[in-house]
């Protein structure tokens, strides 16, 4: 694949474009946009919106880096170096998710905003730019698959591709990070047309919760890379699992709370008789 899309040497700097971090930058633009066009929807201004999303994005990429450490902290800790040179990667997408949702959680509860309806405008929009980034994954090679003679199986060869992620060179693969942009764009056409036909506030947010821990915990199976394991589960599928117990304790719950479903309506229609703010 291409990990790096163009190398530059300017004022005696080598420098270098990767395809991953441009993917990454589009991600996040696409998402912000599907979530400026909810906060719209939802009459929320999209300033508050534009703030939690920044937010969320540094909160995001610290946790993730954080749990890559803590799930492998004994040879971080005997290999202090290696911490700057994993920097490249994305971390653990699970930590990353867990530190957003506080961060997002502290941001909502300061500008009075209704935490479930934030999350129901930003569930599409993660789907989306998760979608986009898996394709950064392809073209860095990290996120691989197991090996097999499948014949929609991929074969890396490029050498910096194995330098910067590890991925094995010429051996047919699952292409699990095509699996995972798959999964995640349906996602995101099953939210995107959930959202306002929502039956209660968070019925999306929590919908997501559930459905992509799903499709990460059988993705997961066809996973080749190190990721941490306990047992025969991954890390992510041990996550994945305790996120999908408590996501359908609370939309069982709130799915069964009249107050919540006249709230929701309720909030819509009075976002729908009046102008969207434009922030």
């Amino acid at each position: 694949m291409m990990p790096i899309l163009y190398d530059l040497r300017i004022f005696g700097y080598d420098l270098s474009l990767p395809t991953y971090g441009l993917l990454l930058a589009i991600a996040f633009l696409a998402a912000l946009a599907v979530a400026v066009r909810g906060a719209r929807r939802e009459g929320i201004e999209t300033t508050a919106i534009t703030d939690i999303w920044i937010i969320s994005l540094l909160a995001g990429v610290i946790g993730a880096k954080l749990l890559l450490y803590l799930l492998d902290w004994r040879y971080y800790f005997d290999n202090p170096a290696a911490i700057l040179a994993s920097l490249r990667s994305a971390g653990v997408w699970y930590g990353g998710l867990l530190v957003a949702v506080a961060a997002c959680l502290i941001v909502v509860k300061r500008r009075g905003l209704d935490g479930w309806v934030i999350g129901d405008i930003a569930a599409p929009a993660i789907s989306l730019g998760q979608a986009i980034g898996r394709l950064g994954c392809f073209a860095a090679g990290c996120c691989y698959g197991k090996a097999c003679e499948l014949p929609w199986a991929v074969t890396f060869s490029n050498p910096r591709a194995h330098e910067i992620t590890g991925v094995p060179l010429s051996v047919p693969l699952h292409p699990t990070q095509l699996y995972h942009a798959l999964a995640d764009f349906t996602l995101f056409l099953i939210l995107l047309r959930l959202v306002p036909r929502r039956r209660f506030n968070g019925q999306a947010l929590l919908a997501y919760l559930i459905l992509y821990a799903i499709l990460r915990g059988v993705i997961e199976a066809f996973r080749g890379d190190p990721r941490g394991a306990l047992g025969a589960l991954s890390t992510s599928q041990i996550l994945g699992a305790a996120i999908l117990l408590v996501a359908g304790w609370l939309y069982v719950k709130r799915s069964r709370t009249p107050s919540a479903a006249r709230v929701a309506s309720a909030a819509r229609t009075a976002a729908a008789a009046r102008p969207a703010p434009r922030g």
